[in-house]
């Protein structure tokens, strides 16, 4: 029995929902200007973890044959056979509904229908379409992993904003150059699987190159952001920090010998997201 429950607790993919609910948590502050109520937090937080926990789960399912090849995710519970897929398919369609309902509930309409649209598009853009036929399959379905801080806003105001907007924008081109490093480090993993991923169908040394300009656009866009003055000079100061580090991996690995940069790249890319979401909630709670 405990085994069946971690095979399910495996296929919402935990550690990415936390990272993902760290972003809703920042949009939550900064819509806040301040601590939102710990009520709203846990309707986020737990409608979030539902909504992205189905998102994955489908993954799971629509990606079966995939993960079947690669040595990476064979090991899946779908993958290896632990659950049906039909059983991953309603659960997966459970927890959205259970998200949509909770948000809607306890919420509002705004942050339930933003929570769907993501699972939608993850699952039948991302998944089902480009990440199976175009290299440019992350530059696109990044936006999936972009909404939650327009949830996290949207569950404070109703509405969405300017800042919000920066927010899903951050988060959008910081995607691929995250996700392409990951890509360097499986490139031989997804060419078995005929993903065609950009280091498959583009080379190493056209990725990394891809990988340091997108880089510095993410950079540019969190100065851009200080524009908006919906954050302080602090925010400004730690961003930039934070941005030197990212471009220094980008570079290190750009103009290193083959992909042996792309570990570090990728792991300092995670550390950069969650670290600059902190920022931006310690920001919002720092007297004007």
């Amino acid at each position: 029995m405990y085994s069946q429950f971690r095979n399910y607790v495996a296929l919402t993919k935990p550690k990415i929902i936390l990272l993902l609910l760290l972003t809703a948590l920042g949009g939550m502050f900064l819509a806040s200007n301040g601590v939102p109520e710990w009520t709203l937090i846990l309707v986020v937080l737990g409608g979030g973890a539902l909504g992205s926990g189905g998102a994955n789960a489908l993954n799971h399912y629509m990606d079966r044959d995939i993960d079947e090849k690669m040595v990476r995710t064979r090991k899946r519970p779908v993958a290896r056979g632990a659950i049906r897929p039909l059983n991953a398919l309603v659960f997966g369609v459970a927890l959205n509904i259970c998200a949509f309902a909770i948000l809607y509930t306890y919420a509002n309409l705004l942050s339930a229908l933003l929570t769907l649209g993501a699972t939608l598009f993850y699952v039948f853009i991302y998944t089902m379409l480009l990440k199976r036929f175009t290299p440019q399959n992350i530059v696109i379905g990044g936006a999936a992993g972009a909404i939650p801080p327009l949830v996290g806003w949207a569950a404070v105001t109703g509405s969405l904003g300017l800042p919000a907007i920066y927010l899903f924008a951050v988060i959008f081109l910081w995607t691929p150059p995250h996700f392409w490093a990951l890509a360097l480090m499986l490139k031989d993993d997804y060419a078995s699987a005929s993903v065609p991923m950009l280091p498959v169908v583009a080379g190493v040394e056209k990725t990394k190159r891809h990988i340091f300009f997108y880089t510095l656009i993410v950079v540019a866009a969190t100065v851009m952001f200080f524009t908006t003055e919906a954050l302080s000079a602090v925010y400004l100061a730690l961003a930039v920090a934070l941005g030197a580090g990212f471009i220094y991996y980008a570079w290190q690995l750009w103009k290193g010998p083959g992909i042996e940069k792309a570990k570090p790249m990728y792991l300092y890319s995670l550390a950069y997201l969650a670290l600059l979401f902190l920022v931006i909630m310690f920001d919002s709670v720092l007297p004007v």
